[in-house]
């Protein structure tokens, strides 16, 4: 991880900032960002926890997955929009890559918008590779919705 960040878990005192987070992240894509409920309703899930990610005091980015049995999936990545391209997306998935391995998951999985060409290429130069494909997956608020690229990154 880059020594510019830092992170701290993503808790229940953190569920306001952390759907204004996703909001804001998701907002350029169209997409409607998951509320506080959602969030509070994921982070109770059994095997769910989250990262805030953070330069300085700055919230800048978070990252909910969870694990079941031997398999990881990773739920979400937000990174705010003016800290892109800074290695805030790279950090937290290198987070979730080592904590997953510490609950011993064999593969990390995810889905990302085929229109995403960012977090597309973060995933592939990550060493994650397309396994499916879901048709109109997500919802954009004012365009068609777009499909979905299922990825996994073997953790052995």
């Amino acid at each position: 991880m880059t020594a510019a960040y830092s992170h701290r878990p993503l808790g229940a005192l953190d569920l306001d900032l952390a759907s204004a987070l996703h909001a804001e992240a998701f907002a350029p894509l169209g997409e409607r960002g998951w509320t506080r409920r959602e969030m509070a309703e994921l982070l109770a899930a059994p095997g769910v926890a989250g990262l805030v990610l953070q330069s300085g005091r700055k919230e800048v980015g978070l990252a909910l997955w969870r694990v079941a049995a031997d398999e990881a999936e990773l739920l979400t990545v937000a990174i705010r929009p003016d800290c892109r391209r800074r290695g805030a997306g790279r950090a937290l998935v290198e987070l979730v890559v080592a904590l997953a391995r510490e609950r011993a998951a064999g593969s990390l999985f995810l889905e990302v918008g085929a229109d995403n060409a960012a977090a597309l290429a973060l995933y592939r130069a990550m060493g994650f590779r397309q396994v499916g494909h879901r048709c109109a997956y997500y919802r954009r608020v004012d365009r068609p919705a777009a499909d979905a690229i299922v990825m996994r990154l073997g953790l052995d």
